[in-house]
């Protein structure tokens, strides 16, 4: 909206520009959006995905596995991408925290498995349709950069940052250890 309907200067120095991108807008990119319906459907995953991370490891570590799993997808984008691409957006964000929310939900209890599999339906397709549209990444050329409707390798990419993020964090115990102070024999 800054930038569409207002016309803040500035505000496209945010993007993430793949020919020669600026350290931040790894992280800023993720809070930008192209359109309203980016920006709404975004939202709308984003409330019913980092509400289930939320829900099982608190706030700090919903946003944690947010930027983390938004940068590495734009740090993957980067990489794969032309140079003449621009990447916005929270999907790649999104995706991270639906791979998160899907792997800490996974229990036995029924309820959670049922939850999963019907939140997570919707999204399974999209990142089955996301795999099968990655080969075609040429976009429509506007002003020397590449705009890509959407970044497929973003989704892919950051649902496999979700993945190594949970792997990686399982492996810190995550029961407190119980230091025991030794009493002094003299009292």
């Amino acid at each position: 909206m800054a930038d569409h309907f207002f016309q803040v200067r500035g505000i496209k120095s945010l993007y993430l520009y793949h020919n020669f991108p600026a350290w931040y807008q790894f992280v800023t990119a993720t809070f930008c959006h192209a359109n309203w319906k980016h920006l709404s459907s975004n939202l709308f995953f984003l409330y019913i995905f980092g509400k289930l991370v939320e829900e099982e490891e608190g706030n700090f570590g919903l946003w944690l596995s947010y930027l983390f799993t938004g940068v590495g997808a734009n740090l993957v984008s980067w990489l794969v991408l032309p140079r003449n691409a621009v990447s916005v957006g929270a999907s790649g964000a999104v995706f991270g925290l639906f791979a998160i929310s899907v792997l800490v939900k996974m229990s036995w209890d029924w309820r959670k498995i049922l939850e999963v599999l019907i939140l997570g339906q919707f999204v399974i397709e999209r990142v089955m349709e996301a795999a099968q549209a990655s080969a075609g990444l040429s976009g429509t050329i506007y002003g020397g950069y590449s705009l890509q409707t959407v970044n497929h390798i973003a989704h892919l990419s950051g649902a496999l940052v979700g993945v190594v993020l949970v792997w990686l964090l399982s492996k810190f115990p995550s029961e407190p250890v119980d230091h025991q102070v030794k009493k002094s024999p003299l009292k």
